[in-house]
């Protein structure tokens, strides 16, 4: 179907040229290289003075590659001609469009974006006296109907795109409404509870001494409703309630219990309205669960730990999420040390103990809101919410020393020592998270060229 599409995007780019004088083709060519650069000024100062816009261009490392990458497709646009150049440049709008969808840029800035390039490039033309008005209209029709047809071929592979993610953002969704049902509800009580009984304590100290008090977004649980729960059960009644009680709770109810001159009564009457707070927010909690069904798509077999099935549509969660509330997360991809030493020596049967035993460990030492996947074969990753570079760090350290001293059982009568490499990188604003992943990468390598067991920051 692909090579289709292909042979009708080749036939429509020669129909456009049909009847083009080469004269026409050559210094249409020549104006879009002599003024390549100015157009892609003129295109990134017209978005980043869009609202829309700006929130995918304002990182610096964003802006400086896409300039060379605005001059250089714009010339490709208008420099192509054999049957290869043309080709390689349906191959490239393909990927363009599919980026889009990837990082969720809305079809409009992308149109806007085109007819701003349309429009300035009009303006040049229409100012060159050497050119005679004749060949300036022709050369602008030119310019303007090729960018049109970029635009189509984009837009079929931004539709395709996001009907996968949407597709694979139901099937998540679906799944992590159901994952461990019964110890998930379980253990998101005992995390409130927790909360309750810790907020209650150091309200009987605040009165003299102002503690601050935890807020309900910061505990284990609030990190599992924001970051999952939300998600998974998106549009339910209860999963509304729950977040406008946590806004209140934190936002209006602690603020006043922190005050210090308030008198016993009026405290005791706070406490509570805290309390009810509180087994509002359980009840909630149960009618949730109470609403979901049993689903087990979207698991590692091995392991029983997301594979990469989820990745994307959590990622792209995440840098939203970012993006809208000014927080960090990290990507942690964790691999184990000469794994393959442990299959031959062992077998793989071993092997694949010693994968569930570290997948074990691991899920272990995720907090409420954390996602740990299966990448394959050895390696993993774990997404750190709500954490800036220090404590990244320090998680994943804390990740990497806990495998050191587990004891393995590649066999039920010999033991084993494993140790893991870490790569970490902080989510620094770029919208694409496959940047993120490589950096991840970048630093995983470098862990393992410097000893392996050990973190490398990227």
């Amino acid at each position: 179907m692909d090579g289709q599409v292909a042979n009708r995007f080749e036939r429509e780019w020669q129909a456009l040229h049909e009847g083009i004088q080469p004269l026409v083709v050559g210094v249409t060519a020549e104006k879009v290289m002599q003024n390549a650069s100015l157009l892609a000024d003129y295109f990134y100062e017209t978005m980043l003075n869009d609202e829309e816009a700006a929130q995918f261009l304002t990182h610096d490392k964003v802006k400086k590659r896409l300039h060379g990458s605005m001059m250089q497709w714009l010339i490709d646009l208008s420099t192509a001609q054999t049957a290869d150049d043309i080709h390689a440049l349906y191959a490239h709008q393909r990927t363009i469009g599919a980026i889009h969808a990837r990082v969720d840029i809305p079809v409009s800035v992308v149109l806007k974006g085109a007819r701003c390039l349309k429009t300035q490039y009009a303006s040049i033309i229409d100012r060159d006296t050497d050119m005679s008005q004749v060949l300036r209209h022709i050369s602008i029709r030119l310019f303007c109907s090729r960018v049109d047809l970029a635009m189509e071929v984009m837009s079929q592979a931004y539709a395709v795109h996001v009907e996968r993610q949407a597709k694979s953002s139901e099937a998540y969704r679906l799944f992590s409404i159901t994952e461990n049902l019964s110890t998930e509800k379980e253990k998101q009580r005992a995390a409130l509870l927790n909360w309750e009984s810790e907020v209650m304590f150091q309200a009987a100290l605040a009165g003299s001494t102002g503690t601050h008090l935890p807020r309900i977004r910061e505990s284990e649980f609030g990190l599992w409703f924001r970051h999952k729960g939300s998600h998974a059960f998106q549009g339910v009644t209860e999963c509304d309630v729950i977040a406008n009680v946590v806004e209140e709770v934190d936002n209006i109810d602690l603020p006043r219990l922190e005050s210090n001159d308030q008198d016993l009564v009026l405290r005791i009457e706070q406490l509570r309205a805290l309390k009810t707070h509180s087994q509002n927010l359980l009840l909630q909690l149960s009618r949730l669960f109470e609403k979901s069904l049993e689903l087990e798509s979207g698991k590692d077999v091995l392991t029983h730990l997301l594979n990469r099935k989820f990745l994307p549509t959590v990622m792209a969660r995440e840098i939203d999420l970012c993006r809208n509330q000014g927080r960090e997360f990290a990507v942690v991809s964790i691999d184990i040390d000469y794994f393959k030493r442990i299959n031959d020596q062992y077998g793989h049967d071993a092997g694949d103990a010693v994968v569930q035993q570290v997948a074990t460990l691991l899920q272990n030492h995720c907090r409420g809101g954390d996602f740990l996947f299966r990448m394959g074969g050895e390696e993993f990753l774990m997404l750190l919410v709500d954490v800036g570079r220090e404590q990244a760090l320090k998680l994943s350290e804390a990740l990497r020393a806990a495998v050191e001293a587990h004891v393995f059982y590649p066999q039920p009568s010999e033991t084993l020592t494993v140790t893991v490499s870490i790569g970490c990188a902080v989510y620094s604003g770029h919208p694409d998270y496959s940047y993120l992943l490589r950096e991840a990468d970048k630093a995983l390598y470098a862990a393992k060229e410097g000893g392996r067991n050990r973190v490398c920051m990227a």
